[in-house]
């Protein structure tokens, strides 16, 4: 998002299209900065004719520059069908696969934190250094809906937004240390806890937590993803580890408390100062320690999150003072 706000702003009067699947699609509608929205199954490079509809999409659009910056042969292929002249992707290490070769514009990146470090792949366009904006869509039934739920729970005063999943199992913190969390928010802080999940081992986990926390917690309603940046748009504080929803709610202004273990917070922490991330030792080989079972984040310990948390609303308290 903060790549296509530069474009916007850079170029106010050009046709600016994203190719999506459909989840980070449901984010994407809406947005200002956008004018076409092509959206494509998971799994389309497999299937022939998705392959050759999206390549007449493109060819209707007349796009003329590609940028690319997941920088992997599935993204760089997209620049490919377009036919667009100018294709803007990374050289290696961080266009990988195929891409660094079928992008014919190459850039270093020099900055390790993924949001700045996309933002160099407009070097060519001429913006260099531009402000991050995020501008994540204001969805108005995601707001209706997340209106009733804060009014069913009482929670139209302020609450907190915990995040007990993880796409990797070694990126998980367990379930009872966010109950501790919960607990500690509403005792000291006067905040209860809206525990987010998706799919029903995830919706286990949150129960387990809410169930713990004993009236300090609720769980939240199935989202879909504009819900969820509702929710977490009206949330005082983020706990989580590096997962979807930590980097969504710092897009959409929310103070995190982020959880690392494999994964390093230079390269993929929550974007800005205000964020606190909790971390044991340095960080490892994140690719070997994918498939790891979770030993360090079980090194990090209730004590820390907690302190870190009170850091947070304490800074915050007193910036509204």
């Amino acid at each position: 998002m903060p790549v296509l706000c530069a474009l916007r702003r850079q170029f106010p009067d050009a046709t600016l299209g994203w190719v999506a699947e459909p989840g980070a699609a449901q984010l994407l509608r809406g947005h200002d900065c956008l004018d076409e929205l092509i959206v494509v199954p998971k799994g389309w490079l497999k299937w022939p004719a998705e392959v050759m509809k999206l390549r007449r999409r493109l060819k209707l659009l007349q796009f003329d520059t590609f940028v690319d910056p997941q920088g992997l042969s599935r993204s760089a292929i997209i620049g490919w069908l377009s036919g667009a002249r100018k294709r803007i992707g990374f050289a290696p290490p961080f266009g990988r696969e195929l891409a660094p070769w079928m992008n014919n514009v190459r850039v270093a990146r020099t900055i390790q934190h993924v949001v700045p470090g996309n933002l160099q792949l407009l070097a060519p366009l001429g913006i260099t250094s531009p402000e991050v904006e995020f501008r994540v869509p204001v969805n108005d039934m995601a707001e209706s809906r997340v209106d009733q739920f804060t009014q069913q729970y009482g929670l139209s005063s302020g609450y907190a937004v915990l995040n007990p999943g993880a796409g990797w199992e070694s990126k998980r913190w367990p379930q009872e240390r966010f109950a501790v969390v919960a607990s500690h928010l509403w005792r000291r802080w006067g905040l209860r806890s809206v525990v987010v999940w998706a799919g029903a081992q995830e919706r286990a986990w949150a129960e387990e937590i809410v169930a713990a926390a004993d009236g300090a917690s609720v769980l939240a309603f199935d989202t879909s993803m504009p819900e969820l940046a509702s929710v977490l748009r009206r949330s005082q504080l983020f706990a989580g580890s590096d997962t979807g929803p930590l980097h969504l709610a710092a897009a959409v202004g929310v103070t995190c408390v982020g959880l690392y273990g494999p994964t390093s917070p230079e390269v993929c922490g929550p974007f800005g100062s205000q964020h606190k991330v909790v971390q044991p030792g340095g960080v490892k080989d994140a690719q070997k320690m994918r498939r790891a079972d979770g030993e360090r984040m079980r090194q990090i310990q209730p004590a820390a999150v907690l302190a870190a948390c009170d850091q947070v609303l304490q800074r915050n308290q007193a910036a509204t003072a």
